[in-house]
């Protein structure tokens, strides 16, 4: 049957695009809409709804499934849907077109195209006879309809198949193919394969990645503190639009803009392209020296990740990558045991490898702790009490050697001024960050004044009122640096005190770890622990103790005479090592 054209028809005009790029770049939105208003008004067809999809159509999940159900609503009246041609309905071949029309032609829906591919005429082969059958009706035009439809199939296989695998080539070869992750942005550079995209460090974001992996390569700072000073500096993560899954121009709520914690800590100390190495699905998770520099040297990326994660690259740039895994009883107690932080900074006495520390219940409860070693059928178990208290003993006799003083503190102002550049970096960057927000709120405040929509306007309140507060607490940062500025004579007066007062600095520390970390810089390589019980069975100077230091000892002397053995005064005996 024809439809009759005497009277105008209610249609709905639909648009899709593939992506973002091509709904600016050539089949834009706009051009298909003026198109299809066109076509409309010389067809008697009265375009009451449109709709704009940008997304792929080559998924199971259909996005013109969006129109079919647009049409259910028999408020709306609609009589056809509009599109520009078969391959903007799908992609996905015969078997998704013949359903979607399918589904039109249950609801009582014309689909029409402007190409004039899809036919409207009815034949029915038992028209003669008065009768009808569901077999015997058909479209004539079915037949070119569904070779279209595979046809915009084999053309949406033969482009994906072009550009992924362009894609997984180039990245093979050193290039990003991807979104840029934090602390890059990509830039597009002419090559000897084209112009290829490589990373570039971002303005405002590669500080922070630098300043993390610097500040876990000193093995300090834990996880938590590395965060929070990064969070200081005004670290946020990136800002993303989470779309509409088939309208993409159509914003469904913005996430992103959250501080630094401990996991993403982690995760970003592991992310190999911040040393310049691509690992990935594409490369068969086989490393890949990039063709740009990482943020941070390999060297750096090592010592951040204390050996677990080793990047080697050779002469040829062939790039290997080590996991190295502790062992299974390290995966279930702590390496890092604040209870025992000398465990792994002083040996035993017997194997001179590194002692174990636990804590042993007897038969009434009672945990008794203590460090020991088992290695190769010797055993050695010193409690915790004594072991700390040999450790304070050996710590008020060591001083640093008064001709080295001036040395170190020569050292403590140049990294004192080294840290007061930093600071006025880091004082810029919050500078140029606050200038960034109270841009983003005028911007932001300019488009409130054109927009009409309720949700938009919502949507621009928020990001308002946030940029405020973040405004209120990059002013309370800089206020809070500019109050705590010290002078550098006090630095090097509090510096000088304990230089002279070694005691001060590694007993006080409240952070047993980090006391454990400086208490095992004074030595050149790690002692026994026979080492550090001088004063009992040893008169000789205490070995592998740095240059810098001194002990200072206090030794019974013992001589035979008349009345016997008789013990000496002290002596205060000086060994500068």
């Amino acid at each position: 049957m024809t439809p009759d054209n005497s009277r105008p028809r209610i249609g709905l005009l639909a648009i899709r695009v593939s992506s973002d790029r091509q709904g600016t770049d050539g089949d834009s939105p706009e051009a298909q809409r003026e198109q299809g208003e066109r076509y409309a008004a010389t067809h008697g067809i009265v375009i009451t709804e449109t709709i704009i999809l940008m997304e792929s159509a080559s998924h199971e999940e259909q996005p013109m499934q969006k129109v079919i159900n647009a049409c259910k609503a028999k408020s709306k009246g609609i009589e056809i849907v509009l599109i520009k041609s078969i391959d903007r309905f799908t992609r996905g071949g015969g078997d998704y077109y013949s359903p979607l029309k399918k589904q039109l032609t249950v609801l009582g829906v014309s689909l029409i195209d402007m190409y004039g591919v899809i036919g409207q005429q009815q034949v029915n082969t038992l028209e003669h006879t008065g009768f009808k059958y569901y077999w015997s009706e058909f479209n004539p035009s079915q037949k070119s309809e569904y070779l279209e439809a595979e046809r915009a199939k084999d053309e949406m296989r033969d482009i994906m198949s072009r550009m992924i695998g362009a894609e997984i080539r180039y990245t093979q070869l050193g290039y990003w193919m991807r979104m840029p992750p934090y602390g890059f942005m990509s830039e597009t550079v002419d090559t000897n394969n084209g112009k290829r995209t490589i990373l570039r460090p971002h303005p405002e974001e590669f500080i922070f990645v630098q300043r993390l992996f610097k500040m876990r390569a000193k093995g300090i700072y834990s996880s938590q503190e590395i965060a929070d000073a990064l969070n200081r500096l005004g670290f946020r993560t990136r800002i993303n639009y989470v779309r509409d899954k088939y309208d993409r121009t159509k914003i469904l709520r913005i996430v992103g803009g959250k501080k630094m914690d401990v996991k993403m800590v982690d995760r970003f100390a592991h992310r190999l392209v911040y040393a310049g190495v691509i690992k990935e699905k594409w490369t068969y998770d086989k490393a890949v020296k990039a063709q740009f520099d990482g943020l941070v040297t390999p060297e750096l990326f090592n010592q951040a990740n204390h050996g677990k994660l080793v990047i080697e690259i050779a002469s040829n740039n062939e790039v290997t990558v080590h996991h190295k895994l502790p062992p299974q009883y390290q995966l279930v107690k702590r390496m890092l045991n604040p209870s025992f932080p000398y465990k792994k900074v002083i040996g035993c006495p017997h194997c001179n490898k590194t002692l174990s520390g636990s804590a042993a219940r007897g038969k009434l409860g009672k945990y008794y702790p203590a460090y020991h070693c088992s290695r190769d059928g010797h055993y050695f178990r010193i409690p915790k009490a004594e072991f700390d208290a040999t450790i304070e003993r050996l710590i008020k006799s060591i001083e640093i050697a008064p001709e080295h003083i001036d040395t170190l503190l020569s050292m403590v102002e140049e990294s004192w001024r080294a840290q007061q550049q930093q600071t006025v970096q880091d004082d810029q960057k919050l500078s140029a960050q606050r200038q960034t927000l109270e841009a983003q709120i005028r911007v932001t405040v300019d488009r409130m004044k054109v927009v009409t929509s309720e949700t938009a306007i919502k949507y621009m309140e928020e990001d308002i009122v946030n940029a405020e507060n973040q405004i209120k607490e990059l002013d309370g940062k800089l206020a809070n640096k500019s109050e705590n500025a010290v002078n550098i004579d006090l630095i090097l007066q509090y510096a000088k005190y304990l230089l002279k007062h070694l005691s001060a600095v590694l007993l006080d520390l409240s952070n047993p770890l980090r006391r454990a970390a400086f208490f095992g810089a004074i030595f050149n390589e790690m002692p026994n622990y026979e080492d550090l019980v001088f004063e009992t069975h040893k008169k000789s100077p205490l070995p592998k103790i740095n240059g810098l230091f001194r002990l200072v000892t206090t030794i019974e002397s013992t001589s035979g005479g008349p009345g016997g053995t008789r013990t000496h005064d002290i002596l205060l005996k000086r060994q500068t090592l």
